[in-house]
Order: C-alpha cells, then sequence, then structure tokens
C-alpha cells in the first residue's frame, strides 16, 4: 500500500469515528450507605428464594398438618365486613392469642396478603387452591363494618388490644391497602376486587386532601377524615403509602385526581427536613418519586428519599434509628438489612428486608443512575436474609436449634439481633442471634413463637426478582417482576459485576424468536441474535441494565425516552 493510500484510509477512519453519535452513558449515583457495603460479602450463599417461597405455600396453607401447634391455617366464619368464611394464618408459630379454638377471628392480613402476594410471584394460584379462593377470601379485611372502607390489618377492632396494629399504629393501616393492590394485579378478575381498589383509592384521596401536606400523625381516622397523635411517633412515611396506592389506581382507572394525590402525597413526604422512616413504606416513595419523574415530568429528589431510606430515621420525634445495617456482627456480614440500628447494637427483620427490594429494584427502570447501587445492595441484602433462617445459621447462633425441625426450612425467626435480648446463658458474647419477639408479646406464648409465619411470608419477592448466573455472586435481578401496575414493557434484568474483572454472563431465553440485549445504561447492543443461549460482558465494577427487546428492532430516542417498536426501553 502506498502512503497516499495509507493516509487516505486513516483520514476516513478518523472521520467515521468523529461522526458516530456520541454515547448517552447513564453515570451512576451512589446510596450513602451502600458505599460502606462490600462489594463481595462474606460467607456468601444464595439461597433458592423461589422454591423457598413455593415450599412455605405448600407447607402453610396445609390445613392437614398434624402435630404440636399444627395445622398453621384454619377456616373463620365470623362474617366480618363480608357474608363469607375467610382463613386465618398464624402470625407466629403457637401464637396463643389465634387459632380456631382462642380467636378464630384475630389474624392479619400482613401474614395473609404477604403470603397471597409471595404465591402469586411464585406461580401458584391462590383462587383455585385445595377447594378455596383465597385470594376472593381475603376481602373480609376491607373494613366495611368501622366505616373506614379500607382494607385493614385485622378483619375487626374486637381483637384490638391482641395486637397487630389497632393500638394505633398508622402503617398498620396502609400497608395492607398496598399489598391489596398487589394481589389484585397477580389475581386480576376476582368478584368484588376492582370496588374494594376504588373504595381505598378514594379514601386515600380524601385522606391526602384533609392532610392537605402535613402527616405529621401517629394514625388517621378514615371513618372521621382526621388525623390522630397518641403515644406513637407520628408517621410521615404514610405518605409514601398513599402515593403508592393512588399512582397504581391511576394507573389502573384513570382517574386524574388519583395522579394529582400521589403528586400531592409524594410532595408532602419529600418536603420532610429529615428522614422519618417508620416500618416500611417509605422506600415506596423513592420509587413513586421516581416513576412520577420519568413518566410525568417532576423533579423530585429521588436520591433524598433513598439515603433517608438507607440512613434512617435519626428525628427525635420519630422512629429513632429505623434504616438499613451496614455491618458485620462476628462471623457474619450482614448488609443490606432493614430494622433498627441502634436497638442492642442492631436488630434486623426478615419481612422488612424483603418488602424493600419490591419496590427499588423495579425503581432503577426509571431512574437508571441508580442499577450499580441498588444491585450492590441486593447482593448484600439477599446473602443476609438467610441468616434468619435456622437451617442457614450455626446452631450457635440461633435461640431454638433444637426446634428448628417445626419449621422445615421455610419459617424463619422474625429477627436477627447483634446481640441476645433474653439474657440466655449459652448466648452471652455470642454475635449475632437469630431470634423473635413472640414471646414478649403476652404470658404464655411458646418459646417457638420466635419462628414467624408473618416474616417468612414474604420470600416469594426475593423468588421473582432474584436468579443466579453462571458466574457467582452476579445475579440477574428481575425489575418487572414487582413493578405492578405499569405500562407493557419488555423484560428487564439488572446486573451487578462485584469483582474488579470483567466478567462474562451466559443468558438463557427459552424462545423460538431470537432476541437481541440492549443494555440501558450505555444504551447499546450488548448481544444480537440470542436464540436460546447468549453471552455478554460486564465491565469490572459495574452494572448493566439488560432490556430484551426483537432481534433486529431499533431503539429511537426524543426527549430522554427511548423506545422499540412503541414500548419504552428506557429513560434517560
Amino acid at each position: 500500500m502506498n502512503i497516499y493510500k495509507t493516509t487516505v484510509l486513516i483520514l476516513l477512519v478518523v472521520t467515521l469515528g468523529a461522526c458516530r453519535p456520541e454515547v448517552k452513558k447513564v453515570g451512576q449515583v451512589a446510596i450513602s450507605k451502600v458505599k460502606d457495603m462490600p462489594s463481595q460479602p462474606r460467607p456468601y450463599k444464595q439461597l433458592k428464594w423461589r422454591e423457598k417461597a413455593i415450599n412455605f405455600d405448600q407447607y402453610v396453607f396445609d390445613s392437614n398438618q398434624r402435630g404440636e401447634f399444627m395445622p398453621l391455617i384454619w377456616l373463620d366464619s365470623s362474617n366480618r365486613n363480608i357474608n363469607q368464611t375467610t382463613f386465618g394464618l398464624y402470625t407466629v408459630i403457637g401464637d396463643v392469642r389465634q387459632g380456631y379454638q382462642a380467636h378464630p377471628d384475630f389474624h392479619e392480613s400482613l401474614t395473609s396478603l404477604g403470603a397471597l402476594m409471595s404465591a402469586g410471584l411464585s406461580g401458584i394460584d391462590k383462587t383455585n387452591q385445595n377447594g378455596f379462593n383465597f385470594v376472593k377470601m381475603s376481602q373480609n379485611y376491607f373494613n366495611s363494618d368501622t366505616g373506614w372502607n379500607i382494607m385493614m390489618n385485622n378483619t375487626n377492632p374486637d381483637v384490638a388490644m391482641l395486637g397487630g396494629g389497632y393500638g394505633r399504629d398508622w402503617w398498620y393501616d396502609v400497608y395492607p391497602n398496598v399489598l391489596y393492590y398487589a394481589v389484585s394485579s397477580l389475581f386480576p378478575g376476582v368478584e368484588g376486587a376492582e370496588e374494594i381498589q376504588r373504595s381505598i383509592a378514594e379514601q386515600f384521596f380524601k385522606a391526602d386532601s384533609v392532610l392537605n401536606g402535613n402527616y405529621e400523625y401517629s394514625y388517621f381516622d378514615y371513618a372521621d377524615m382526621r388525623g390522630v397523635n397518641n403515644h406513637i411517633p407520628p408517621q410521615e412515611d404514610a405518605a409514601a403509602g398513599h402515593a403508592y396506592v393512588l399512582l397504581s389506581a391511576y394507573q389502573q382507572f384513570g382517574d386524574e385526581k388519583y395522579l394529582e394525590g400521589a403528586k400531592s402525597a409524594i410532595t408532602a413526604l419529600a418536603g420532610q427536613s429529615e428522614s422519618r422512616f417508620y416500618e416500611v413504606l417509605l422506600p415506596f416513595g423513592a420509587y413513586v418519586a421516581a416513576r412520577l419523574n420519568a413518566e410525568y415530568g417532576t423533579d423530585y429528589d429521588v436520591l433524598q428519599l433513598l439515603n433517608w431510606s438507607f440512613d434512617g430515621c435519626k428525628a427525635e420525634k420519630g422512629r429513632t434509628g429505623w434504616g438499613v445495617i451496614a455491618d458485620k456482627w462476628g462471623p457474619y456480614d450482614v448488609h443490606g438489612l432493614q430494622g433498627s440500628i441502634v436497638d442492642g447494637g442492631g436488630y434486623a427483620f426478615l419481612m422488612n428486608t424483603h418488602s424493600m427490594a419490591w419496590p427499588l429494584v423495579p425503581m432503577v427502570r426509571y431512574q437508571p443512575q441508580y442499577a450499580r447501587t441498588v444491585g450492590k445492595w441486593m447482593l448484600n441484602a439477599s446473602n443476609s436474609a438467610r441468616l434468619f433462617y435456622p437451617y442457614e445459621i450455626d446452631d450457635r447462633h440461633q435461640w431454638l436449634p433444637k426446634k428448628k425441625g417445626l419449621t422445615k426450612n421455610v419459617i424463619a425467626y422474625e429477627g436477627l439481633r447483634k446481640v441476645d435480648a433474653y439474657g440466655k446463658e449459652e448466648l452471652k458474647g455470642v454475635e449475632p442471634v437469630a431470634l423473635g419477639d413472640g414471646p414478649n408479646w403476652l404470658p404464655g406464648q411458646p418459646e417457638e413463637s420466635m419462628f414467624s409465619l408473618y416474616s417468612s411470608a414474604y420470600a416469594g419477592i426475593y423468588g421473582a426478582i432474584i436468579n443466579e448466573t453462571n458466574v457467582d455472586q452476579v445475579l440477574r435481578l428481575n425489575c418487572l417482576a414487582t413493578d405492578f401496575y405499569r405500562a407493557e414493557a419488555y423484560p428487564t434484568y439488572l446486573y451487578y459485576n462485584p469483582y474488579q474483572q470483567a466478567q462474562e454472563i451466559n443468558f438463557e431465553w427459552n424462545s423460538d424468536e431470537p432476541v437481541d440485549l440492549y443494555d440501558a445504561l450505555t444504551h447499546t447492543k450488548v448481544a444480537a441474535g440470542i436464540s436460546g443461549y447468549g453471552k455478554f460482558t460486564i465491565p469490572a465494577d459495574e452494572a448493566a441494565l439488560i432490556v430484551v427487546l426483537p432481534q433486529g428492532a431499533e431503539v429511537a430516542e426524543q426527549d430522554g425516552v427511548y423506545r422499540c417498536n412503541g414500548k419504552i426501553v428506557a429513560y434517560q
């Protein structure tokens, strides 16, 4: 090749490179608490969460179980609110407050609705199981007899002082409605469900209008439509629950006032001067804020809501210390668990940890700048969450190792404490300790009440979201699984590579139609024409947000929104 041709070729290459459109790579934003978590938690083990949820359903809903404390389910023919028989599940094993002989109408929707959602996420049809429509039966929690006309944690106030929220505690009144909307999404078309959903939305819209930006109350009376304060700290993050339900109702019914109500509630939440994280609702506010920003052009500070959730509440008037743990207790990494950061050095809860994944994993579809930090947190949290199960933590670090057979390895301890709270001699100096609050609730509770059905009922969230890959500690997180009431979307998966080297990830696609893999963080196709099996690479210590597209389909961007064949693929 002569010098003239060589020069022309070099100029051509340079010119073509200069003409390529600049790739709008999504810059990543960190959650402050997640920075303190390891990229690779140790010791590491990922449970088969979907299998765990399916086995839980088979065990807990089996009325033929026999033995001490069995069965764990009973029928309640009290006909509260609706003229039908419903069902009850024990909150914890052996709970003396509950059961057919003690108080057949005392059972908690936190357990029942959590179990139904978990089953639905696991592919179990709870509308037709063993001759029962459990989804229809759960409608007895719709408290029409009290005039509140929302789903509540109990079917009636007669069991008020037995526990479960009638004390009064606002999150107990709001979260069952968040759960019911999820259950209704998973099991559409159940008789009476839409009427209940509409009533809930109307009550929440009215409540937000009455509150008018001031959520500084212990609870809200949905019959009298007034905020009330009692001995329980104010729970401003109830606004997040209102917003989640109202946005879902807007997607369901198309009534513009519900969208405006969702915005109003998030405005009240974001307008706080500090975190008011109480139990479980605040992360749902981050999800709603992210969706409103992406879909409706608002400008809420999602990072502030995320940091408030992870760093926790520091307000003297609030639930001080409630947030996310980033620590190592004894030989175990316990990073990512949610609960109290300060109680006895730390007290984490399984239900809360599972529930936090529900809004935050799908959130990255709407604000992809948090993909890496959410992926890192999920790796840590899912690894730590196994420690609640008595067969996944060694006997020395749990309260009832000799009775763990009762759990069938699907019912977990309610909590994980840094140190024992009961003064057991052989647990002195041991950390952490798996245990539960059940024995403290009232005299006569058996020690087996440390094993918690309400906590274990939510394993299906992880089961639907988490899949392992060919690379240890690189998880595939399904971003659509808990993204209820969304527009139609292509399959979307979040991956985080915790290694200091690039990793090649196997991708299986069981379909006759070949597909392309599009990374919504780099806005490039990372694999093409996959039919059955393919591969893509994730750089060191980075994330990928993989959207599965039809082979050869093109993605076009307009005003920061990326679409393919009319469907939204990603937001910038």
